[in-house]
């Protein structure tokens, strides 16, 4: 048997060019892949799609046969029926509380006073836009770069981080002061 040679294969030497190169692809990819990314806004819960919206879909609540057929309420078109759903009702009834009190304006007739008070000073109609206005303005002027954002994130909590609350830190504050503070778990 006669030795096999293996011919040594002579290594590629890195060039500065090659080196170029492969910035320049690397890059050109992360830019690429970043613009795919969409930036959807604020805390943008909608879907981007023109299907249904699964939020919109109540159920009903299930179907009945009176005692007496002979008594049977009158139609009302356009007005409520006994099936449709009564989210507000529904809620105030799991929190132990009555659906039938009476209400004043959407407002429960035991706490008209305190809506009174707290609105003393006046309220204002269209508070809703005003705050979202505000609210932008705030995050634009938190941006550095405007609306740019290269990698997508959100900027919600970044802009408002100054604002935010320790409650570890207020509870051991009100606790210091003598104030009866509820039991809360550890830190996580």
């Amino acid at each position: 048997m006669t030795p096999c040679k293996l011919s040594a294969i002579p290594a590629r030497k890195s060039t500065k060019g090659t080196a170029m190169r492969a910035l320049v692809l690397a890059s050109f990819a992360v830019i690429s892949l970043s613009a795919c990314g969409g930036q959807s806004g604020l805390h943008d819960l909608s879907s981007g799609t023109d299907g249904p919206d699964e939020f919109s879909v109540l159920p009903t609540a299930p179907l009945f046969i009176p005692q007496n057929l002979s008594v049977l309420p009158q139609p009302t078109p356009g007005g409520t029926n006994p099936t449709d759903p009564n989210p507000k009702g529904d809620a105030i009834a799991a929190l132990g509380g009555r659906p039938s009190a009476a209400f004043a304006g959407g407002i429960p007739s035991g706490d008209a006073a305190l809506v009174a008070y707290a609105a003393r000073n006046g309220t204002a109609a269209d508070i809703r836009r005003t705050l979202a206005n505000e609210d932008a303005a705030f995050r634009a002027s938190r941006s550095r770069f405007g609306g740019f954002n290269l990698f997508g994130g959100d900027r919600y909590f970044k802009a408002y981080a100054n604002q935010a609350l320790d409650a570890y830190a207020a509870l051991t504050q009100f606790r210091n002061l003598g104030v009866t503070t509820p039991t809360a778990p550890p830190p996580q």
